[in-house]
């Protein structure tokens, strides 16, 4: 098969027209440009940034109660399959992808923006200790389980239907619980995935024109460079061949080893600052940063500021929501490629939490040295006024050994662009064939060159003002995205809630008498029973006669030396029940929890491959299979 026989073009061309359209649109018409989508944004903003801010809340909700409930014993993929990456590689990669790169940007920026100029809604003077504390929680408020919890819901989705249901690795299939395979794989299915690669792009490539420009302010603020259309070409074509580079190696080459590589440097880059700088404050800061953040979250997530002017909830929470929901898609998917043979739980609460706590330490060591150091000196922000781009410089200089831990900072900045054009270049082309995890390495080059393209004509045509149009642009893409998520929830708690229907859990049954005789492996009162009545084992109390069971399993000896019976049990929901009126007989009703998917099936490698598939192909009373690689 070919690279363009390959290609799906229903969402291919479509896809391809509109990036074209609109990056010539924002390089040539750049202020126009950013003057029509900001407005479009800020009456997105007023009009909808409520529903931004309940879905976003809403989204938490969902993946904790995926974590928290049987659903979370679900494995994407086979029920005795192994993760495809390490537990430190697979944090590295998802983390990389995920906000490595605001990270950087931000660390010190956005927290002594808090610092300075808190939200009116807040109700606190700028420059107080009462601000300082707020502009952690706020910061981690935007960077935390709110941000994650909006990839979580593609990336749990995607990896469930493409390990455990063998459907293509593309946004479209989440909805299939909810409206049929017919309706997603038509015109449907096609707007909903050439959506998502426009906004996919647009993101990674006003993300790579911002880092450029990053780079660009680290360079001239150390003196060795003035800021020129040559340079920036130089430093966009330099990222894009790395990108390049990685992404034709595939994903267990060198996405792995940069992103290994970039989570190293940025952990010296933090120690570094944590040990040279203010390290007993930054330990007391950052335990009381954690408490501020669990008590202000019940307030801050439900806030919409309605009788506030300033413009502050718009310009910050409703634009970070709209931020990362036009990221989902990219983010999501490319967490779930990596994430086979995780169970649920591990899945969310890997990227969930971890990453989260991450950031808390992340903002703690830059952000609180950062305001510290304001406070004390005035030398980080001058005139209270804070430049984004060169804050974290700005910061570095006022440490030992400045130089050598500025070029760090380029190098860590540099590195989380690549991963993310890398990533964001094979989560695009997933998407244009179809869903295919395997794709061909000219198509994969065609996606990274395009971001990179996009990203220099950007800078170099329109500026900032053309970056920021496309930024915004993405941003707007989020309203029709956040629909489409949010239906994802509820269909994809269909498909769980049958799937749980079906998980057995096995007991094993020992024999007692009605002496009390009994084995070491079932500790349990037995002087009040009929002779040879069978009980679990450990269990607190006795079981029904289990004689009208099926097909029990017998064991002749385990751990402890005994025997017993396993027997398969399955939990039924009261409702599902039916009692005959004539005998009292109880019988599970037929199709009591409905299958949403349909037992669809699908020649392809990955419906193969998947749970489903190893269902379907293994004989009737076989085995689960142990692994698949």
């Amino acid at each position: 098969m070919t690279a363009w026989t390959s290609l799906r073009k229903p969402v291919f061309i479509p896809a391809s027209l509109a990036i074209f359209g609109l990056i010539a649109f924002a390089a040539f018409y750049g202020g126009t440009a950013e003057d029509a989508f900001t407005a479009l944004n800020g009456v997105l903003a007023d009009g909808v940034g409520w529903w931004y801010v309940l879905a976003a809340t809403g989204f938490v909700i969902f993946a904790l109660y995926c974590a928290f409930t049987r659903i979370g014993k679900l494995r994407l993929g086979c029920d005795n399959e192994e993760p495809e990456f390490g537990l430190l590689s697979w944090f590295a990669m998802l983390f990389s992808a995920g906000m490595g790169i605001g990270l950087v940007f931000y660390g010190v920026a956005e927290p002594l923006m808090h610092y300075l100029t808190p939200p009116e809604a807040g109700g606190v003077a700028g420059g107080t200790d009462a601000a300082a504390n707020q502009a952690l929680e706020i910061t981690m408020f935007h960077w935390g389980l709110h941000a994650w919890s909006i990839y979580v819901v593609i990336g749990l989705g995607l990896a469930y239907m493409t390990f455990r249901k063998g459907r293509p690795l593309a946004v479209r299939w989440l909805l299939e619980p909810l409206l049929g395979r017919k309706r997603v794989e038509g015109w449907m299915g096609h707007t909903v995935d050439a959506v998502a690669i426009v906004g996919t792009l647009f993101g990674v490539a006003t993300s790579l024109g911002f880092g450029v420009q990053q780079i660009m302010a680290g360079l001239e603020y150390l003196g060795w460079i003035e800021s020129n259309n040559l340079w920036i070409l130089g430093v966009v074509v330099v990222i894009t061949l790395i990108a390049t580079l990685s992404v034709v190696s595939g994903v267990h080459r060198g996405l792995k080893w940069l992103s290994n590589t970039n989570m190293t440097l940025a952990a010296l880059l933090a120690f570094f600052v944590f040990a040279v700088g203010a390290t007993l404050f930054l330990l007391q800061a950052w335990v009381q940063n954690l408490g501020n953040y669990a008590q202000a979250l019940p307030e801050l997530m439900l806030r919409t500021a309605p009788f506030s002017d300033d413009g502050w909830a718009a310009a910050w929470t409703v634009f970070y929501w709209g931020w990362w929901i036009s990221w989902a898609p990219f983010v999501g998917m490319f967490i779930a490629r990596i994430s086979r043979g995780r169970t649920i739980r591990e899945f969310v609460m890997g990227v969930l939490i971890a990453p989260t706590l991450v950031s808390s330490v992340w903002f703690t060591v830059f952000g609180d040295s950062a305001i510290l150091r304001q406070r004390e000196a005035g030398d980080v922000a001058p005139g209270d006024s804070v430049t984004a781009s060169t804050a974290l410089f700005a910061y570095l200089d006022t440490l030992p050994l400045a130089t050598i831990t500025s070029i760090l900072a380029i190098c860590v900045v540099v590195f989380f662009f690549v991963t993310s054009s890398d990533s964001g270049s094979l989560v695009v082309d997933i998407l244009a064939t179809g869903g295919a995890i395997e794709t061909s390495k000219i198509t994969r080059t065609y996606w990274a060159v395009l971001e990179g393209a996009a990203a220099a004509v950007l800078l170099i045509v329109g500026g900032s003002e053309a970056l920021t149009a496309l930024q915004t642009a993405s941003i707007v893409t989020a309203l029709p995205f956040s629909i489409i998520m949010v239906l994802a929830c509820f269909s994809l708690l269909r498909a769980f809630r049958y799937d749980v229907s079906q998980m057995s859990n096995y007991v094993h049954m020992v024999e007692v008498s009605a002496q009390g005789e009994q084995s070491a492996a079932a500790p349990v009162a037995a002087q009040s029973l009929p002779p040879h009545r069978s009980v679990w084992r450990g269990a607190r109390g006795i079981s029904a006669s289990l004689a009208t069971l099926d097909t029990p399993r017998p064991v002749s000896g385990d751990r402890n030396g005994t025997g017993g019976t396993v027997y398969s049990l399955r939990p039924v929901e009261s409702c599902d029940i039916v009692i005959d009126p004539a005998t009292g007989a109880a019988t599970v009703a037929e199709n009591a929890v409905e299958d949403p998917l349909a037992g669809q099936v699908f020649d392809t490698p990955e419906f193969a491959a998947s749970h489903e598939g190893s269902l379907r192909a293994a004989p009737p009373d076989s085995d689960p299979p142990t692994k698949v690689n």
